[in-house]
């Protein structure tokens, strides 16, 4: 059986994407790529759900409930800014970008994940919490590696990088490589075109 692995996402604009590597250029130069698996910024979007292995054959179902989701939610704007890691700053494990949420987007999200519970996948247990994901610790860094990571974090100050118009809901393949991840967007849903006052 043909499996792929999939997620639900948001694309953010080329000039925030930029604006992400320029505002973040220090902490990687003063990290580097011994300590940190660095996100490549083109690669960088919103998660919505996580997915993981389906069969090639799900992904119509899950195009229609994309559909679906988009068509009740109209277009909103997300500001990005700040930076932090994941579980906390004593023992990072990811290195992200803060997004400051409008009730669009939790509603976006709750009504993925209603839909994605509908057809059959698990919920995710943990809340939603908007980011964007700079780098991933490495495995097996040492107290000293940790200790750089945190003191890096707490020096660096990542002010307001920008604000991005959200339009579309996607959905992707990802292909795990040696090299990183590759991801291929299967499917595009418009969101509504937001009333204007």
């Amino acid at each position: 059986m043909n499996q792929i692995r999939a997620f639900i996402a948001i694309d953010l604009p080329k000039p925030i994407q930029e604006s992400v590597e320029k505002q973040t250029a220090a902490l990687r130069r003063t990290l580097g790529d011994d300590l940190v698996r660095w996100v490549p910024v083109h690669n960088m979007h919103l998660t919505l759900k996580f997915i993981g292995n389906i069969a090639a054959s799900h992904v119509d179902f899950l195009k229609q409930m994309l559909a679906q989701s988009a068509d009740s939610h109209s277009q909103f704007d997300l500001q990005i800014s700040g930076a932090g890691s994941f579980p906390n700053p004593k023992r990072p494990r990811v290195l992200w970008v803060g997004i400051h949420a409008p009730a669009e987007l939790t509603s976006l999200q709750t009504s993925i994940e209603k839909g994605a519970l509908r057809l059959g996948y698990e919920k995710e247990e943990r809340p939603f919490s908007p980011h964007l994901t700079l780098g991933r610790v490495r495995q097996n860094i040492s107290p000293a590696g940790l200790q750089k990571i945190r003191l890096a974090l707490e020096n660096t100050q990542i002010g307001r990088i920008g604000a991005a118009r959200i339009d579309a809901l996607h959905l992707y393949q990802s292909d795990l490589r040696s090299d990183g991840s590759v991801y291929t967007k299967l499917f595009s849903a418009p969101l509504k075109a937001a009333a204007r006052n």
